[in-house]
């Protein structure tokens, strides 16, 4: 019998050749497979993408082998392909679902599998709970068909996703005034999937678009791992500097997710760029609707939706909480933490590559710097500091849980906490308005400690007390 499989945040991921094997791939085909075929969806049609990880594209095939084995239809993309641009493809092919190899911003020794349901967007728990239930104890008995012969006889089509996807965003933004704007902006892709896009969407005016990290390579080189945050970010930011670009782009490995610099060459963290984007759409465009947001991301977007008068709600950690809120309330925007956001008239999936529009718009419609536009976001919410510390634990989960709560602190960096909200981690609510919350990572062996405050000198020092709270220092 193979080891148990169990989704995380955002579906499984493994060590590449340790756990994450053809064999257990082919285990969580068809446990995808199986939960399809009892929903009624026998001989439907699924999109198969992948990122450039090392053998995505074989790890991709596999999968398609065993959805066509179980009577499905595939739609395979032709190349690695951003997750935005395959969720997208969902809606447009009327498919019931997909599958992405992909493991985001993990390390490089690692691969991933994600499954979405027909909106596009990520599937919810009760789903990847009967997901998990399907897959097989062993590959010995899943039904599989070559690739070759499957392709032959048109049950799964090779695809090229973009063109549908492009055709979206032109109905969403009007890229023609960044195109004319003079602007220079640098793009890391982090050797992932959003390679090229910027250059592609962006060319042919006086905007200059200049990349850097966007060949293939899976080891990820002058990076820890493809995650759009410091110090993997750093440079790309000395970059910025020395070419004197106005903004720094960066998307992840799959492009789902997305980081930013300033002109001076600062990071801008996810927290602050939620906060942008959310002013953006309410004050630039004058949008209106709801807000989703999970617990681990800004209160600026509870300041916002008061402002503005618009809902805001709060869900567990991870697209799998978010993607069936944005459904059901039809919101505006919809993101988390890691720098992932979603918006009301694409899918409610992350998206880097729209998000990196929508701030590019912002410069450009207001005619301002990065810099300037935080400035001018921390007027109408105040300023917001932010950090977070991963950290590796040893003994078991529920009993670092049992420490947290066996030990409540009253006070974290000197400010009174004033509540605690369970939901998803231990969110520990302090005087100031801000925040303290310790997580286990939904996809690695890791414990979060993130913070997020009015006072910038607090920062630190809420950290420390959080580590020692959760036993860690």
């Amino acid at each position: 019998m193979e080891a148990t499989i169990k989704f995380g945040t955002d579906g499984w991921r493994g060590r590449i050749a340790d756990d994450y094997t053809f064999a257990n791939l082919r285990r969580c085909a068809q446990g995808f497979a199986s939960y399809l075929l009892s929903k009624g969806q026998a001989g439907q049609w699924v999109v198969v993408g992948y990122d450039k990880r090392f053998h995505s594209e074989n790890f991709a095939a596999a999968v398609a082998g065993v959805l066509a084995g179980n009577g499905l239809k595939v739609w395979l993309t032709d190349g690695p392909t951003p997750t935005p641009v395959i969720a997208f493809a969902v809606v447009d092919k009327g498919a019931v679902g997909a599958v992405n190899i992909t493991a985001s911003h993990n390390p490089p020794t690692d691969n991933g599998f994600k499954v979405r349901d027909a909106t596009g967007g990520a599937i919810d728990p009760a789903g990847l709970v009967q997901i998990e239930g399907a897959i097989p104890p062993s590959a010995e008995s899943i039904p599989v068909v070559p690739l070759k012969e499957a392709v032959a006889r048109g049950d799964v089509k090779y695809f090229d996703a973009s063109i549908a996807y492009e055709a979206n965003l032109a109905r969403l933004i009007d890229l023609q005034p960044i195109r004319d704007a003079g602007l220079t902006i640098l793009v890391d892709p982090m050797w992932g999937n959003g390679a090229g896009w910027f250059t592609r969407l962006l060319g042919g005016g006086r905007t200059r678009v200049i990349e850097i990290h966007n060949e293939r390579n899976p080891i990820f080189p002058e990076m820890k791992r493809p995650e759009p945050i410091p110090p993997n970010v750093d440079v790309g930011l000395a970059k910025t500097v020395a070419l004197g670009a106005d903004v720094l782009l960066i998307t992840d490995g799959d492009a789902d997710r997305c980081g930013f610099g300033d002109e001076n060459g600062v990071f801008i963290d996810q927290l602050r760029v939620f906060g942008l984007l959310a002013y953006y759409l309410l004050e630039v465009r004058g949008e209106r609707g709801d807000i989703v947001k999970t617990l681990s991301t800004t209160t600026m977007l509870d300041k916002l939706g008061k402002l503005y008068k618009v809902p805001v709600h709060n869900t567990g950690v991870g697209f799998k909480y978010v993607a069936p809120k944005m459904t059901e309330t039809d919101a505006m925007i919809g993101g988390e933490e890691s720098g992932g956001y979603a918006f009301r008239g694409n899918v409610p999936e992350r998206d880097g590559i729209l998000a990196g529009l929508y701030l590019l718009d912002m410069m450009v419609k207001l005619k301002r710097k990065p810099s300037e536009l935080l400035a001018l976001l921390f007027e109408k919410v105040g300023a917001h500091y932010y950090n977070r510390i991963d950290t590796p634990f040893t003994g078991s989960r529920a009993d670092r849980e049992a420490l947290v709560l066996k030990n409540p602190p009253p006070t974290l960096g000197g400010l009174k906490v004033t509540s605690l909200d369970t939901t998803d981690g231990f969110k520990f609510n302090l005087e100031d308005g801000g925040w303290m919350l310790i997580r286990f990572s939904g996809t690695e062996p890791l414990m979060r400690v993130y913070t997020e405050t009015m006072h910038e000198d607090r920062v630190d020092g809420i950290l420390q007390d959080g580590l020692r709270v959760a036993g860690l220092a």
